[in-house]
C-alpha cells in the first residue's frame, strides 16, 4: 500500500521535487511479483541509481516499548508521518530541501534490525569486546593520535564498508546498480566504492586473499538477487559510515536485491560472523529513487586528508606543550585533541 500525501520537498542530490510517500513495506514472501522488467538478456531489472535517504526516518534498533512489532500502528504511523512532514516543510523553508534531513517519504518499519524479532543488534562476543578500539567511534574519540592508523578508514578516505556505504547518514546516501551480462556492478555515493559482483557461478577468491570490501558471489532466485560475500579483512565495521566496533574476518554478508516496484529496492542483508556477533542479525532497507535522481554525483573526499594532519599536528603540539609544562613542575591532564586541532595550524607538524 502506497499512500500518496499533497507535499513536496527538493531532492537532496538532484534538485527535483518528489512527493512524500507514506509506505507499508511488503511481506518480503510478495516481495518483486509486481516487477517484471527484465534486462535485454533476460535477468531481473535493479538497475539504477538509489538512496537509503528515506530510511533516515527508521531507526536502527527498535524501541523497547514496541517489543516485537515489525511495523507502527496507523496511529504510531500517523505520528511519525506528521513528525516528518513537519520537518520537511521546515527544511524547504530553511534551506530549499538542499539537506533533505527527512528524506521524502515515510515508513511505517519501526526498525531496520528484522531479526532478531526483538529488532536489537546482538550482543558482542568478549573477542570483539577485546578489540574495541577508541578509533571505532570515528575521529572525534579522545585519542591518542599517534599515527593514521589510528583513525577509521572512513576518515582516511578509503572506505565506508559494504554495509557502511548503504546505511543512512546525514548526506552521501546514494548508490548505482549497474548490470551487464554476467555481473552485478554496485558504486556507494561516498568515496566511490564499488564492488563487481560475477554471477557466473565461479568459486571465492583464496582464503589468503583479503578485501575491504570482502569476495562478493551472486546469483538469481526468481526475481532476487543473492550475494554471498566472504574473504573480509578485519578492519571495517557494520555501522553508520563504517563507523563501530570493527567486525572479524570471518564475517560473512549474505544480501537479498529485490526490485519491488518503480521507486523501490529491497535490500535484506543478514550479518553472519560469530566471533564478533553471539547469533546473525538481518537488516531491511528501501533503497529508493524519485523523478529527476538519475545519477551518483561526484563526492571528493579530501576533507578527510586535511582533518587528519591537521588532528596530528594538534597532537603532537599537546605532546610538546605537556612536555614544557612538566619541564616547569607542572603536570596537567592532556586537553582533548579538539581543543587543539583548529587552534594549531597543520604546518606546526615538522
Amino acid at each position: 500500500m502506497r499512500v500518496v500525501c499533497g507535499a513536496a520537498v527538493i531532492g537532496v542530490l538532484v534538485g527535483a521535487g518528489a512527493v512524500v510517500i507514506a509506505q507499508s513495506h511488503p511481506e518480503v514472501v510478495d516481495a518483486g511479483k509486481a516487477w517484471t522488467q527484465k534486462t535485454p538478456w533476460g535477468d531481473p531489472d535493479i538497475a539504477g541509481a538509489w538512496t537509503s535517504d528515506d530510511m533516515r526516518g527508521v531507526p536502527r534498533e527498535r524501541a523497547n516499548e514496541l517489543g516485537t512489532k515489525r511495523y507502527l500502528s496507523d496511529e504510531e504511523f500517523a505520528k511519525r508521518l506528521a513528525a516528518d512532514t513537519q520537518g520537511r516543510e521546515r527544511e524547504a523553508k530553511r534551506s530549499g530541501g538542499f539537506r533533505n534531513d527527512t528524506g521524502t517519504r515515510t515508513f511505517k518499519q519501526t526498525s531496520l534490525v528484522i531479526d532478531p524479532p526483538d529488532g536489537k543488534i546482538p550482543a558482542f562476543t568478549p573477542y570483539a569486546e577485546a578489540r574495541r578500539a577508541t578509533r571505532d567511534r570515528g575521529s572525534f574519540g579522545e585519542g591518542p593520535f599517534d599515527s593514521p592508523l589510528d583513525f577509521t578508514l572512513y576518515d582516511r578516505c578509503i572506505t565506508r564498508g559494504v554495509l557502511g556505504s548503504l546505511l543512512p547518514v546525514i548526506y552521501g546516501n546514494g548508490n548505482r546498480w549497474s548490470q551487464s551480462p554476467g555481473y552485478v556492478t554496485v558504486t556507494y555515493e561516498m568515496i566511490h566504492d564499488t564492488r563487481v559482483i560475477p554471477l557466473d557461478g565461479r568459486p571465492h577468491a583464496s582464503p589468503k586473499i583479503r578485501q575491504y570490501l570482502g569476495d562478493p558471489r551472486g546469483h538469481w532466485e526468481g526475481n532476487t538477487l543473492v550475494v554471498e560475500t566472504t574473504n573480509f579483512t578485519d578492519q571495517t565495521s557494520i555501522g553508520g559510515n563504517g563507523n563501530g566496533l570493527r567486525h572479524s574476518a570471518d564475517l560473512k554478508l549474505t544480501e537479498r536485491v529485490t526490485r519491488v516496484d518503480a521507486q523501490t529496492l529491497e535490500y535484506i542483508v543478514t550479518v553472519d560472523d560469530p566471533k564478533t556477533y553471539v547469533k546473525p542479525f538481518t537488516i531491511l532497507m528501501d533503497l529508493t529513487t524519485r523523478p529527476g535522481y538519475q545519477a551518483v554525483l561526484p563526492y571528493e573526499c579530501h576533507e578527510g586528508n586535511y582533518m587528519l594532519k591537521n588532528t596530528l599536528s594538534g597532537e603532537r603540539a599537546e605532546d610538546r606543550a605537556l612536555e614544557a609544562d612538566a619541564k616547569k613542575g607542572i603536570i596537567r591532564p592532556r586537553k582533548g585533541v579538539q581543543a587543539n586541532i583548529n587552534a594549531v595550524p597543520a604546518a606546526a607538524e615538522e
